[in-house]
């Protein structure tokens, strides 16, 4: 075997792999793009607008063709400046163009379907590397019926994002940190969000560091020069109960002893993608480092911990009717904040743990645009975890029905949405 087959063939057999979870994930998603067509029509409107033409998608567009510097001043005197959008999408999406005879907003739309795709594998990977093959297909499913699922088809961010994160972190987790950097230094260039991917490799790379050290000073106390070195000391063997289904209770460590050099470099490259847009808007607005900041304020989002939510859901419950969705959203909350707490108590590696937390945090204390709280989620797929182990020990037969009925229930819900209000 030459040495280009020896590099290769582990990647065909991690596709192979996946195959199943991404099958299902295709499937999902025409079930989606098909409702959606046969909903817009019978509104008299055009899915592939809804999809390309709207919203977060414009600006986008905008950006790939004519560059930033474009804005929109609204009657109470906010700003809405395009250099709220970080640049990756629209760079690829003219690329695209460039390439092709697509126009930027087909362009987005090809590379956020690829981009899905991508993710989907990323999440199986992850998901099959802590617990498993059956529960990595179960997260994959679980992630395409998300009742906002349909943004994952979207000229949007959430699936090139989500992307990068989750090949990032899988990278954190089987001890690739330089591929683990680059990643979250794209990942960075991409959302605001990709900070989250940067605590992670963080996180992880100073726990080994730490672990080599305590591994180093044992073996130095104990003198024995047969004890194990840190790498097979740090990694623990996925385990399996007596029916085959993955054990939630002890997840593989995170892979340590590798050359420190590599794992520093992974740590530097990972906070330059979005440190580096970042200090262009405050170069380019003229207002230093925390310009990009302005630029947020101006479309009246910030972080405030969450009071203006709180108030938002409070509002709520001042009529009947509005009541009732008052009281689904805490639900809501309460039910991404048990799913965190149960990955805690499943042990799921630190910087899922990590990764999850930072994107839970800004996505629900984020002080405006209540109504975009769901898509803003999407990257967290750990959140899923729990549910994915669940699924997975169902009979293949039940888990089938049960995914089907969700998603077929997605599906209606998405071009319902989409149709309706649809994402801010």
């Amino acid at each position: 075997m030459t040495d280009l087959e020896t590099r290769v063939a582990p990647r065909f057999a991690l596709l192979r792999r996946a195959a199943p979870a991404l099958l299902g994930y295709a499937a999902v998603r025409v079930l989606d793009l098909l409702v959606l067509a046969v909903w817009s029509a019978a509104r008299g409107k055009s899915a592939h607008t809804l999809l390309t033409a709207r919203w977060d998608a414009l600006w986008y567009t905008r950006v790939a063709e004519l560059g930033y510097g474009y804005e929109v001043r609204l009657p109470n005197g906010d700003v809405h400046s395009n250099l709220a959008f970080f640049p990756l999408l629209p760079w690829l999406e003219r690329l695209v163009h460039a390439l092709t005879p697509l126009s930027y907003a087909d362009a987005g739309l090809v590379v956020s379907v690829v981009a899905s795709l991508a993710a989907a594998w990323g999440i199986f990977a992850v998901a099959d590397h802590v617990y498993g093959r059956r529960a990595g297909v179960c997260a994959v499913l679980l992630w395409a019926v998300l009742p906002v699922g349909i943004v994952q088809s979207m000229a949007y961010s959430e699936s090139l994002f989500t992307a990068l994160a989750a090949w990032s972190l899988y990278a954190v987790l089987t001890g690739r940190w330089v591929g683990a950097g680059l990643l979250a230094a794209f990942a960075g260039l991409t959302r605001p969000v990709g900070l989250a991917v940067v605590a992670a490799v963080w996180t992880a790379g100073i726990a080994s560091f730490v672990r080599d050290r305590r591994a180093a000073v044992a073996d130095g106390a104990r003198g024995d020069e047969h004890a194990p070195d840190a790498a097979s000391a740090v990694r623990a063997p996925r385990v399996v109960t007596t029916d085959g289904a993955p054990d939630a209770t002890r997840a593989p460590s995170i892979p340590s002893g590798a050359p420190v050099a590599r794992r520093a470099l992974g740590m530097l490259l990972a906070p330059l993608g979005a440190a580096a847009y970042v200090l262009w808007v405050g170069h380019h607005t003229g207002k230093g480092p925390l310009g990009y900041l302005d630029v947020q304020a101006g479309w009246r989002n910030g972080f405030d911990g969450g009071y203006a939510f709180a108030r938002f859901v409070a509002d709520k419950f001042t009529s009947f009717p509005s009541a009732l969705a008052g009281l689904g959203l805490i639900v809501g909350v309460g039910l991404v904040i048990w799913l965190y707490v149960i990955g805690v108590r499943q042990r799921q590696p630190l910087p899922l743990l990590v990764y999850t937390g930072v994107v839970t945090a800004l996505a629900l204390c984020a002080s405006s645009y209540f109504g975009s709280k769901p898509r803003l989620l999407l990257p967290a797929f750990p959140l899923l975890l729990p549910l994915a182990l669940a699924l997975a020990r169902l009979r293949t037969s039940r888990a089938v029905l049960v995914t089907a009925g969700v998603a077929v229930a997605s599906a209606v819900y998405g071009a319902f949405w989409l149709n309706g209000s649809g994402p801010p």
